[in-house]
């Protein structure tokens, strides 16, 4: 009877040493996979950060005026008259 008392406290402190080095082990993988979160975010911010950026500098170099004027300054292109333009229908 003792025995049995003896090998059933053991085996119960086994389960209970494995499940607390369990605990331990998933506690330091969920910190690691929070901080790989939290480096994420911050690369994310910085994307959303230079997509703006990006938007801005289409937004700039698509502008009417601008494109006018490379092509009249650095290209040196000019409109032609209104007789030579020809309008082609889809």
């Amino acid at each position: 009877m003792i025995f049995f008392r003896n090998v059933s406290l053991a085996i119960l402190l086994s389960i209970l040493l494995v499940s607390a080095l369990l605990v331990i082990y998933y506690k330091h993988e969920s910190r690691l996979l929070f901080i790989e979160l939290q480096k994420l975010e911050r690369d994310l911010d910085a994307y959303e950060v230079e997509w703006g950026q990006l938007q801005l500098e289409l937004t700039t170099l698509t502008e009417q005026n601008r494109i006018e004027n490379v092509a009249s300054e650095q290209l040196h292109l000019v409109m032609p008259l209104r007789e030579n333009i020809i309008y082609l229908k889809p």
